[in-house]
């Protein structure tokens, strides 16, 4: 994970993502660095436009939000009725218990 923040700060600061400028950045913040993690990170940024795939992502949590809000109320929702339902019942159970 250092190695993506550390080419999002490089990306931010305008400078090239390369395998030595990641690692500068992560041994500046106090790791060791991985020549095989930052080789890889370049690789997988090769071509990617950072702030493209930022500005997309932020787009499409926004959209999303909106739907994935709502499952989780009605399930909370639905658990609370299920729960009210098997609290009445227990405290009928417990009434009959006083008179039985």
């Amino acid at each position: 994970m250092e190695y993506i923040y550390a080419a999002l700060l490089l990306d931010s600061a305008g400078k090239e993502i390369s395998e030595s400028s990641l690692e500068s950045v992560v041994k500046a913040a106090g790791i060791e660095p991985n020549q095989a993690m930052a080789k890889a990170v370049v690789s997988s940024l090769k071509g990617v436009s950072i702030k493209d795939v930022m500005k997309n992502a932020q787009t499409a949590q926004v959209a999303a939000a909106p739907a994935t809000g709502a499952a989780p109320a009605a399930k909370a929702e639905a658990k609370h009725e299920e729960a009210e339902k098997v609290s009445e019942e227990q405290a009928a159970g417990g009434l009959a218990s006083l008179f039985g």
